[in-house]
């Protein structure tokens, strides 16, 4: 990672997807916005999107504490893992994850504003994912660069 903005993105990300999953896993940074999110899963259980296809019934407390745990190693893995591999597959993991979660604020039928935190942080993820694309790009054309210029 040599770009300054790749690697303040990855640990702002890192950091804040850290916070919001020990929120959802538990209480200890705040009990009233534990509790509120512990009413909100109910709603969010039941638009889950297998439970319609497949016919799965995902209880609240599971689905808000696997999404809280996917948060929490995806965050630390942005954050702090030094390898390139490592921060694409939490930057891809927590983009699904925020794709399902625009899916299910619209399928709960939440207003836009309980959508827009969940369609912010999507964008971020992408533009991370772009920009770690083009730096990546970038170092493979310097590095055919350098192998054309010894063989001459």
């Amino acid at each position: 990672m040599g770009s300054i903005v790749l690697k303040s993105l990855s640990v702002l990300l890192g950091i804040f997807f850290l916070f919001v999953g020990t929120l959802k896993m538990s209480p200890v940074i705040s009990k009233e916005l534990h509790k509120d999110l512990r009413k909100d899963y109910v709603k969010y259980a039941k638009v889950f999107p297998l439970s319609k296809a497949v016919d799965i019934k995902v209880p609240a407390k599971w689905y808000r504490r696997a999404v809280g745990g996917i948060e929490v190693l995806s965050g630390v893995c942005l954050a702090f893992v030094p390898y390139r591999n490592v921060k694409q597959g939490a930057n891809i993991t927590l983009l699904v994850s925020h794709l399902l979660a625009v899916y299910t604020h619209y399928a709960a039928k939440d207003k836009f504003e309980r959508m827009a935190p969940a369609l912010v942080f999507l964008f971020m993820l992408a533009g991370r994912l772009v920009i770690d694309y083009q730096l990546r790009r970038k170092e493979l054309a310097e590095v055919a660069e350098t192998k054309a210029q010894k063989q001459e």
